[in-house]
């Protein structure tokens, strides 16, 4: 039988080998890291999926939330994997209802999240799916989003963390500033 580490060892060496890099994209000097080629190969993004959802079976998640656009793909089938409900954080305009709005920067651009404001209840025990964490602004939008509405934030989860942007500092910061127990997780680190 094969042990856990050495799975999750291939499955890691799997995702980074299927990876596609584009440099220069979407400016000069960023390094792109492309997930596209990891969600077209089906077996691969099972054995995520798997991976997921047997990590945050037994955590007593209230909601999955995911953040625009890519965080919807993992997080939505988390959610339903999970018998939970999902919640979407989205860029303004697209979300119907009142919302809660926070403004971020990431290592490209600046932008504004929304969720909308009877998405999460008080306490309810939520976890943060994302594909990408790079410098963390995305992420840091989203605590915010969740603290005003007092949701608790258990996990930060992204599937593939690029440490020399140091994200995973900024948002531990973050978390510890807002006197959150929360951790930050990352499936695969570059």
């Amino acid at each position: 039988m094969e042990s856990q580490t050495t799975g999750m060892s291939q499955l890691q060496s799997t995702i980074n080998k299927t990876l596609r890099r584009v440099p220069d994209f979407p400016k000069p000097g960023i390094l792109y890291y492309d997930i596209t080629p990891v969600l077209s190969n089906g077996p691969l993004l099972a054995h995520i999926f798997d991976y997921l959802i047997d990590k945050y079976k037994n955590q007593e998640i209230d909601k999955v939330v995911g953040l625009e656009s890519r965080g919807f793909i993992f997080g939505a089938p988390l959610a339903k994997a999970l018998g939970v409900g999902f919640a979407p954080i989205r860029k303004p305009g697209k979300l119907p209802a009142k919302t809660e709005t926070v403004s971020f920067e990431t290592e490209y651009s600046k932008d504004t999240f929304e969720i909308h404001s009877d998405a999460l209840e008080k306490g309810e025990r939520v976890i943060v799916v994302d594909d990408l964490l790079a410098t963390g602004g995305t992420a840091s939008a989203a605590i915010d989003l969740l603290s005003n509405l007092e949701a608790d934030l258990v996990e930060l989860c992204f599937i593939l963390e690029l440490e020399k942007l140091e994200g995973r500092k900024a948002l531990d910061a973050k978390l510890t500033d807002r006197g959150k127990n929360a951790t930050t997780y990352s499936l695969l680190s570059l």
